[in-house]
């Protein structure tokens, strides 16, 4: 027997935010809470969402030469003491292994939090000469990095991500790569993700820990708090120095190689969710979606119309190059699919019906913004493109309006404290860079520095008036 239409009420976005993020992810299917605290259970919707990046990325990363290899989970304890700054960053977040096989361990493992260290042991095995350089290598794999205050997929104890590491003869070769990973990172945002977002450099104290310089690229969530997309870090010479990198150069000296490395992580799953979703559920940009099309075919009452599930068969083998479901489910409403394929925020449905049969047409509905037409059916693939290129784009138009309406330039202590309280969003404004300002505005204010804005000119720092020549973005964050 078919099930009535239930509504599932989710919880409103504009009245809870995060209450409405937990539903959504719950509901749609995405993830659920892992028996160990702090860690998540990815469901095969939210993991597909995963694949599709993962697909993306791998292949921009291998067409930039950039080959995968996999590397130990477990890492000795005293590879990490070597380069003080990377430890003390890291300390806080370890997890250790001090028992295997039933034995106290001679030396503790830790876990791997990121892979700088192990790899870079290896490195050294592997280069001698200029002629190994460039050298690079990327890693799909998990983290783990102890979080008290968990999210899912924002902060988990647990997560994916890729890490992208590089090895090069001068300076200018990493940075000119350090520049290029965020390039393509930024790329998968706006182009994919229909996120738009801000980048540049960190600050010193934001920066990786160990590394030279690090560049990011934040996006800004509806709850006006901003989220770090990736990072892209030239490591200088630091850890070269501390895991005796060295190699010939050209003119037979010994010389120490400069180094980069760059990540993206699952928490990128949980801005999708945020930037996009509504009070109904997820809205997934067609380009990421797993389901881009969902087919429904409409019966009148128990009576299955077999020239309906022809032309159902006819659609599907037209659409053959999209990802297309059928819910041709007989146990429960209409108005449930309807409310399910919402949810999960498939950023097409199709109905057939009598209707649409008699008069060789069908009915799409966008999820974006729920328009809702009748299409020729001789005309189906064009129309299909159409519209999917169109959310797409809308859906990035948005984003793209969303952050240009909420970035506030201020020039006073007190317009940056009225802005952080009232409205949030980034804030621009000029600061000296001295740490100690900086740790003040946090503390103050709740918001941090982002990264440096870019542009440049003659001002007063935002805390203590001191000159100041650069402009950075500050925000409340995830």
């Amino acid at each position: 027997m078919e099930k009535e239409f239930e509504k599932k009420e989710l919880t409103k976005k504009s009245v809870n935010f995060s209450g409405w993020y937990n539903d959504v992810v719950l509901r749609a299917d995405l993830a659920d809470y892992a028996p160990v605290k702090g860690c998540m259970v990815f469901k095969p919707y939210g993991f597909a969402i995963w694949e599709n990046i993962q697909k993306i990325l791998d292949q921009k990363i291998k067409e930039a030469g950039v080959p995968n290899a996999y590397f130990p989970l477990f890492i000795p304890e005293n590879f990490l003491k070597k380069e003080k700054e990377h430890i003390e960053g890291f300390s806080p977040e370890l997890a250790v292994v001090t028992i295997g096989g039933g034995r106290k361990l001679k030396e503790k493992l830790v876990v791997r939090p990121t892979s700088e260290t192990i790899m870079y042991e290896m490195f050294s095995r592997w280069i001698k000469s200029w002629r190994d350089l460039p050298f690079s290598v990327n890693q799909w794999c998990n983290v783990v990095r102890w979080e008290k205050r968990p999210r899912l997929f924002l902060r988990t104890t647990e997560f994916l991500w890729q890490e992208g590491h590089t090895v090069h003869r001068t300076q200018k070769e990493a940075e000119k790569e350090v520049k290029r990973a965020l390039d393509v990172y930024i790329d998968l945002y706006r182009e994919f993700f229909a996120i738009d977002g801000v980048f540049g450099e960190k600050s010193e104290l934001e920066k990786f820990p160990g590394a030279k310089k690090t560049l990011t690229y934040e996006m800004l969530m509806p709850d006006g708090k901003a989220l770090q997309g990736c990072t892209s870090h030239n490591l200088g010479q630091n850890f070269a120095n501390v895991f005796n990198i060295r190699f010939q150069d050209k003119d037979g000296k010994m010389k120490i190689p400069w180094q980069t490395s760059w990540g993206f992580t699952t928490r990128s799953i949980g801005a999708l969710i945020m930037v996009h979703g509504d009070d109904n559920g997820l809205i997934i940009p067609p380009k990421l979606a797993p389901i881009q099309i969902v087919v429904v075919p409409i019966f009148q009452g128990s009576q299955i119309d077999k020239k309906i599930l022809k032309r159902v068969d006819d659609i599907k083998n037209i659409l053959c190059d999209f990802k297309v479901e059928i819910d041709d489910r007989k146990e429960v409403s209409i108005g449930w699919k309807f409310n399910e394929w919402e949810i999960k925020g498939v950023p097409l449905r199709i109905e057939i019906g009598k209707k649409e049969l008699e008069e060789n047409k069908i009915t799409i509905v966008r999820r974006d913004n729920w328009q809702k037409n009748l299409v020729d059916f001789q005309n189906i693939h064009n129309e299909i493109v159409a519209v999917l290129n169109s959310i797409q784009k809308d859906l990035f138009n948005k984003s793209k309006t969303f952050l240009k309406e909420n970035i506030r330039e201020v020039f006073t202590y007190d317009e940056f404290k009225n802005t952080a309280h009232y409205y949030k969003g980034f804030i621009k404004a000029f600061w000296c860079g001295d740490s100690r300002c900086e740790k003040n505005i946090k503390n103050e204010t709740k918001a941090t520095t982002r990264c440096l804005a870019g542009d440049s000119g003659r001002g007063k720092c935002i805390y203590c008036g001191r000159k100041a020549t650069k402009k950075w973005f500050f925000a409340q964050a995830y």
